[in-house]
């Protein structure tokens, strides 16, 4: 008997060990997303903003980082009832419980990673226009409050979970929340200088660095296995190292069908293959999939990804009519997907009904656009948000950091 007893105990340590290490490895694949967001925006920007995108990108991750360790894990899961909205509010991240099946500190890095990513979409939509010190103090406000609150009425046990809300990986909480704040941000900031022309017309801005681009959608999915397969949380047993296989390949899908669909759409629109749009379509492809990833048959994952990446180029194309200007078309693809993807759900998962992801959407939305609004207005009110026309047209290297990306590109006057 003693014998067993010391054999079962092994196994508990070594599952224990096993899962905590899966939710690590995840983070660190989510985490990896973070310069996958850098490289594609730096790429989707003008050569003169590249510097200041790059420096948005790393600052928000040590933001995101620092404010869900004070306050934003906390106000997320941590004494919270069940099924309330009104979270408590206290500092760090609790205490570890006695049955937990992996360690507290893997599961906070795995959602603090999560955070960041919800932020990094902000900045892609709000790029080369923006003051770097307002993006930043919004940063803090995002990570450490906004996004935490609608965090808890979701996956900690608030009362948008008990609506039947299924977001298995976070389209809506994590994707359509960060779009949310950029739609908030880009309606108060407006356009860029001579992107609308006065009849309507929509005067292209090409990006500098496509190559940056699509290296940096390529990390983008390949953390996406990290981001969608941990959040099966397990792996340690048959049936969840089964469901994590299964993600992976759906995950994998999806993009790769998002991808050719985009692709498809661009030949048969205007007869050329454009290389950002077939991008974003891989993108909205993951984007879509990752509302519930276990659940859809393999060729149902590859369908979703098929209307995931046809809907994000008409969804830019449709944006850029309104004159609503997103450089790397953020809103498009973590927005317009990340419903798309919450919405679908019902088709593949008994547990989730439309009304349930309609509404839990709505309210994510609700919650987000609102509470940014409020901040990027008295920001805007306050110290601004908007550079000078002087400062956007030299460019908001200069304007911000003082330094450039591409310095060999930049004329020295003689003395």
């Amino acid at each position: 008997m003693e014998e067993l007893a010391t054999l079962s105990t092994t196994v508990t340590e070594l599952r224990f060990a096993l899962d905590t290490f899966y939710f690590l490895m995840s983070g660190a694949l989510v985490m990896w997303m973070a310069a996958g967001f850098a490289m594609l925006e730096a790429g989707l920007v003008r050569s003169k903003n590249t510097t200041e995108i790059l420096t948005k990108n790393i600052c928000l991750y040590a933001i995101a980082c620092t404010m869900f360790l004070l306050v934003g894990y906390n106000i997320m899961y941590v004494d919270n009832s069940e099924g309330g909205w009104l979270p408590t509010i206290a500092g760090f991240i609790g205490e570890q419980a006695s049955d937990a099946d992996h360690a507290l500190e893997s599961d906070f890095f795995f959602q603090v990673v999560f955070v960041a990513t919800a932020m990094s979409i902000v900045s892609g939509a709000v790029a080369e226009r923006m003051k770097l010190w307002s993006f930043l103090i919004f940063s803090v406000v995002l990570t450490g409050f906004i996004y935490p609150v609608e965090g808890y009425w979701t996956w900690g046990g608030g009362f948008v979970s008990k609506l039947g809300f299924v977001d298995f990986a976070g389209s809506g909480i994590v994707h359509m929340a960060g779009a949310s704040a950029a739609i908030a941000g880009v309606l108060l900031l407006g356009a860029r200088q001579g992107k609308y022309g006065k009849n309507g017309q929509v005067n292209p801005i090409p990006g500098s660095n496509l190559p940056m681009a699509t290296l940096g959608t390529f990390i983008l999915w390949l953390g996406w296995f990290g981001f969608n397969g941990g959040s099966q949380l397990l792996i340690s047993d048959a049936e969840n190292a089964t469901a994590v296989a299964k993600i992976f390949v759906n995950t994998n899908s999806a993009a790769a069908v998002g991808a050719i669909s985009a692709l498809l759409v661009c030949r048969f629109v205007w007869g050329k293959a454009d290389l950002t749009m077939i991008l974003n379509g891989a993108l909205a492809g993951l984007v879509a999939i990752t509302a519930d990833p276990l659940s859809p048959s393999l060729p149902f994952a590859a369908l979703i990804g098929l209307f995931a990446g046809g809907l994000v180029v008409l969804s830019i194309v449709t944006l850029d009519k309104l004159k609503f200007d997103d450089p790397v078309g953020a809103v498009s693809v973590h927005g317009v997907a990340g419903l798309f993807g919450l919405l679908v759900v019902p088709f593949s998962n008994a547990d989730a009904s439309f009304s349930s992801q309609l509404l839990g959407a709505v309210i994510i939305f609700g919650w987000v656009f609102s509470t940014s609004f409020v901040v990027w207005l008295v920001i805007k009110k306050t110290i601004g948000i908007r550079v000078t026309e002087e400062e956007e047209y030299l460019g908001m290297d200069i304007a911000d950091c003082g330094i450039d990306a591409y310095p060999e590109f930049v004329s020295v006057k003689s003395s």
